[in-house]
């Protein structure tokens, strides 16, 4: 599928005020996650607003598909793309991490509607998606299943159970979108605990697997299209990211990980991100 010059333009612009409001939700939250939220944005960005089967007014609605968040301490880029997409009102978005607000560190399911599940520990999003996706299999439902995951979480054997229990089952309703941004908290994964090559991991355990920019949207969203094309087998998009994608002392270190902006560095972040923002106009004019 190839986006219009007016549709990346759109999508583009998106998800850089999201970047701006992660980095001002981060700010008054002064606890939370920046590197992995902000490289998230354009995959977000393109599931709510491009692929996704979804309706704000009804959360609920029995037919949506369903988005689980493996990762859960990237929730801000998940909430800010609720907030535009409809869900709430985007002033909540400055309640993140506070006492009694619905915006967790962590998603909690039955906070807000929209949620799908509660995300914390990690490694165990892919079978929880994979458990949905054997349900709307068995029961021959039209909506699908998509799976956020990070790279970091490859560690977890649970992530590996589930790989095998979804290409048994046959889910081609699956899709997990795997974010490999090549940092976790403690350093660089190749350092930690070397992963590649995912991409020949995921296809020995019998799945399809697509290797994309996920900053690329025609890129993106052209694999979304493929996943759901292929049948017989649950397909992995392995995204490379830019973890800190669009604040420049931010991109590639793993030191901001799980790291907030204090107020200096708020305001350099904003002014990048607004200066990006000139630019991608500029550059569809």
């Amino acid at each position: 599928m190839t986006l219009s010059a007016q549709d990346v333009e759109k999508l583009k612009l998106t998800a850089n005020s999201i970047r701006e409001d992660i980095i001002k939700m981060l700010l008054e939250a002064k606890s939370g996650h920046s590197a992995g939220p902000l490289g998230l944005a354009d995959i977000f960005t393109a599931l709510y607003f491009n692929v996704l089967k979804h309706d704000p007014k009804n959360p609920n609605w029995e037919e949506r598909d369903r988005l689980v968040l493996s990762c859960g301490h990237t929730c801000p880029v998940l909430y800010t793309v609720m907030a535009y997409a409809g869900y709430f009102d985007k002033t909540e978005l400055l309640t993140l991490r506070k006492l009694g607000s619905r915006l967790q560190g962590h998603p909690h399911r039955t906070a807000l509607p929209g949620l799908e599940t509660t995300s914390g520990p990690l490694g165990s999003g892919l079978s929880q998606a994979s458990g949905m996706a054997l349900v709307g299999k068995t029961d021959q439902k039209s909506w699908r299943v998509y799976c956020v995951m990070s790279d970091g979480e490859q560690d977890e054997g649970n992530t590996w159970e589930a790989v095998m229990f979804a290409a048994k089952y046959k889910l081609d309703n699956l899709t997990a979108i795997l974010d490999r941004n090549n940092i976790q908290i403690d350093g660089h994964t190749e350092d930690v605990m070397p992963l590649d090559s995912l991409k020949a991991k995921y296809e020995a355990f019998g799945w399809n697997a697509i290797e994309i920019d996920g900053h690329d949207f025609n890129q993106i969203i052209d694999a979304y299209s493929q996943a759901k094309e292929l049948k017989g087998k649950p397909t992995l998009i392995l995204a490379k990211t830019v973890p800190g994608k669009g604040v420049d002392f931010m991109e590639g270190k793993y030191e901001w990980h799980g790291k907030t902006p204090n107020s200096e560095e708020a305001k350099k972040a904003l002014y990048e991100l607004r200066t990006l923002q000139g630019k991608i106009k500029s550059e569809h004019e």
